[in-house]
Formats: C-alpha cells, sequence, structure tokens
C-alpha cells in the first residue's frame, strides 16, 4: 500500500462518516440509492461483493458472512476493538451480533472503489437487546479484496458512543457475558 493510500484512508473513513449525516430512521432496505452528493468516484450500483456483505449481515446465516473471506481474511470491528481471523471466528461474531442485537443490519448509502480496496458508507442499525431505544448511526467499512472477489481484510468504523447514546444505554454499558 502506498504512502498516500495510508494516509488517505483515515480521511476518508472520518468524511464519510459525517457525511452521512444523522438517520431518522433503520431502513429495511439493504442497498440505498446513491445521492448526487456522493463523492465523484461513488459507484452507481454496488460491486456485487458490496451487495453479498450487505445481505449476510442482514441474514440470519452467519456462515454467510464468513464465506465472503478468504480463508485467512481478517474482521476487525474498530467500534469495540475486536479483531477475527478467519471465516468461523468472523461467522462467530456475526452470531454473537445476532444474538445481541435485534434487527442487526447494514443499509448501503455509497461505495467507492480504487483497485482492490472499496470504501462502503453504510447505516449500522438495531436494537440491543435489553436497550430502550433502537439506533442507526454512520458506518464506513474498508474492504480489501484479492484478486478473485473474496475479502482478505473488512474494517468497520463507527461510533460505539454514538450506538449506546441513542440505545439509551450509559457510556459503560457491556454486553452481557452469556448471550
Amino acid at each position: 500500500m502506498s504512502r498516500a493510500t495510508r494516509v488517505a484512508i483515515p480521511l476518508i473513513a472520518t468524511a464519510a462518516l459525517s457525511a452521512v449525516g444523522p438517520v431518522a430512521s433503520a431502513s429495511a432496505s439493504a442497498v440505498a440509492p446513491v445521492t448526487p452528493a456522493s463523492a465523484s468516484h461513488a459507484e452507481p450500483c454496488p460491486p456485487r461483493i458490496v451487495a453479498d456483505w450487505a445481505r449476510a449481515w442482514n441474514g440470519t446465516d452467519p456462515r454467510a458472512l464468513g464465506a465472503l473471506f478468504t480463508a485467512r481474511g481478517v474482521y476487525t470491528d474498530l467500534g469495540v476493538g475486536l479483531t477475527f481471523h478467519g471465516r468461523e471466528e468472523i461467522s462467530g461474531w456475526k452470531a454473537r451480533a445476532d444474538r445481541l442485537i435485534d434487527g442487526v443490519h447494514v443499509t448501503v448509502r455509497a461505495t467507492h472503489r480504487e483497485g482492490a480496496r472499496i470504501t462502503v458508507e453504510t447505516v449500522y442499525a438495531g436494537h440491543l437487546k435489553g436497550a430502550p431505544e433502537a439506533f442507526a448511526v454512520p458506518m464506513t467499512t474498508l474492504l480489501d479484496l484479492d484478486g478473485h472477489g473474496r475479502i482478505v481484510s473488512d474494517q468497520d468504523h463507527y461510533s460505539l458512543a454514538e450506538v449506546l447514546a441513542q440505545s439509551g444505554l450509559p457510556a459503560d454499558w457491556t454486553p452481557p457475558t452469556t448471550s
């Protein structure tokens, strides 16, 4: 990865998070149309891997998410500071999310592609079990692909503080250990 790309990644993620704006409610649609306000490199239709990724997050089979990755793929949830390696661990993380968050889903707002990297702007939404309110927050995902279109690396950027605030939970809330 070039130095320019390494410098640009945090800037893209920050810009994408601030560009999504407030979310009134969680949409049932997995892929929303790209608006004219999207960056000039926005793709009018998300790449197939992005549609598959959103469908896997919005579905009920955790293995569907893991299957999109290479055997040594890495998934990093920067909101909670956890990293998972390989299809089995990644599938396990999706299963835990399904147990902890009712109706967990993503709505794709825009995609941007440069080579083997796709930046996906989404709304990440659901209802943490036991929380008084649902949440819907902007999230930016960076997907790095191999030569066959499989995910090598997934980095999800969102604000856990905003998830907890919208959910009506204290900032120091932690999920139950037996979920």
